[in-house]
């Protein structure tokens, strides 16, 4: 009896155990599933996200390469026509000019001033009397002055911000991008160069005389209006000396004399253009090529190209600087070499158009006479190239692929086709 107890205890005591181990085993077993199932989800989801990435890598290609297609197809488009999209047949084109404003058209003449839009809808009007009036624009600043004159208007989008009488006759007037305006001003012997507000108050004159530092030629302003440059012409017998002055009229410039922060003498060189061409960097065009320059507060020398032929145009906005050349070829009348604002060689182009106009406009150059237009982008791609039916008087862009072309016979906003 006892054994058959004592077999009974351990028969339970075995079973129990063999239990235990069962429980353990599949424990073991589900934590084995278990592991293998988390590896494989950790392999799924990687090689979802390496999917996905490799769907975003290609998609972005894709969209990229489409988009460099079409930048190349209208980089390289040339148009055989042009549509006439409005047309303002009442301009008296006479006594009327016209300039870009700001993506709008500033129409001035001896009696006022107005901003018009592409459709050639007033949006202000100004009234002023001059007899000689030349404008200046920078981006959405403009001034326009009565040359030989005494009267000198300062204009934003809006209208007219102030108005300035001199006490000599007007050379020339610039603007700055803040409005800032510098003016040469002739007094017969000596000639007064002054600085004035958007409002019109007078900030600084400085005179000048023939003899020293020279003539004034031209003046620029800094897109602030912190700097005024001034290039000078100096003539002894038969010598000729250009000197560009830098004048700062912000702290670094209080302790100088006459405010000028730097100079530079050129023997030799004649410099009748100045430009800011953006915030730090400048440019002086002379008869031998073009000197850049670098600084916001005093700008210093940063490269000079010189050339060889004798330059008959020049053109530049902020990207670009442009020469033209007489070509000896009979079949190319002209040679045009365009550079970068770093002085780099962009491309050189010969051709045979017989302008009488040649600029910057809207970041394309545009050449014309009096019944042709040409119109070449930044990289020397030709654009369009034709004849128009009337005289032409002015040209310009004004937006994406339109144009305001003034003529004799009245002013039309264009679009190449």
């Amino acid at each position: 009896m006892a054994n058959t107890i004592r077999d009974i205890k351990k028969k339970r005591k075995k079973k129990k155990l063999m239990a235990q181990k069962a429980k353990l085993a599949k424990a073991q077993a589900a934590q084995e599933a278990g592991g293998r199932s988390a590896a494989d989800y950790q392999a799924r989801l990687s090689h979802h996200k390496r999917s996905a990435m490799r769907r975003t890598l290609i998609t972005a290609g894709v969209i990229i390469a489409a988009v460099l297609l079409v930048v190349l197809y209208f980089e390289k488009r040339s148009y055989r026509n042009y549509k006439i999209l409005q047309t303002s047949e009442q301009e008296d084109v006479v006594s009327t000019k016209y300039l870009e404003l700001d993506g709008k058209i500033l129409r001035y003449s001896p009696d006022g001033a107005a901003l018009v839009n592409n459709k050639m809808e007033t949006l202000w009007n100004e009234l002023y009397d001059m007899q000689n009036p030349v404008a200046d624009v920078c981006g959405t600043k403009a001034v326009i002055a009565d040359r030989d004159g005494t009267l000198l208007e300062i204009f934003n989008k809006n209208g007219r911000t102030g108005s300035v009488s001199t006490s000599y006759s007007i050379v020339k007037a610039r603007v700055s991008a803040s409005g800032m305006v510098a003016v040469i001003l002739d007094a017969g012997d000596d000639t007064w160069i002054n600085f004035y507000s958007p409002d019109g108050s007078l900030i600084a004159e400085n005179q000048t005389k023939v003899d020293d530092p020279g003539y004034p030629l031209d003046v620029a302003i800094s897109r602030d209006g912190l700097i005024m440059m001034v290039t000078y012409q100096f003539v002894d017998g038969g010598d000729t000396t250009s000197y560009v002055a830098f004048y700062n009229f912000g702290d670094v410039g209080q302790n100088e004399d006459d405010r000028i922060v730097s100079g530079y003498t050129y023997d030799g060189v004649v410099i009748p253009q100045i430009q800011y061409l953006d915030s730090s960097q400048s440019v002086a065009l002379r008869d031998d090529g073009f000197t850049l320059y670098k600084g916001k507060q005093i700008p210093k020398e940063n490269k000079t190209v010189k050339v060889e032929n004798e330059i008959v145009s020049t053109f530049f906005d902020e990207d670009v600087i442009g020469l033209v050349f007489k070509n000896s070829s009979k079949d190319k009348l002209y040679t045009m070499r365009v550079y970068s604002t770093g002085g780099k060689l962009k491309f050189q182009k010969d051709f045979n158009i017989p302008y009488t106009s040649i600029k910057m406009s809207g970041g394309n150059i545009l050449m014309y006479n009096s019944s042709q237009i040409c119109v070449l982008n930044s990289r020397g791609v030709e654009k369009y190239m034709g004849t128009v039916d009337g005289t032409i008087n002015d040209f310009f862009k004004i937006g994406w692929n339109k144009y305001l072309l003034v003529l004799d016979s009245g002013v039309n906003v264009i679009k190449f086709s």
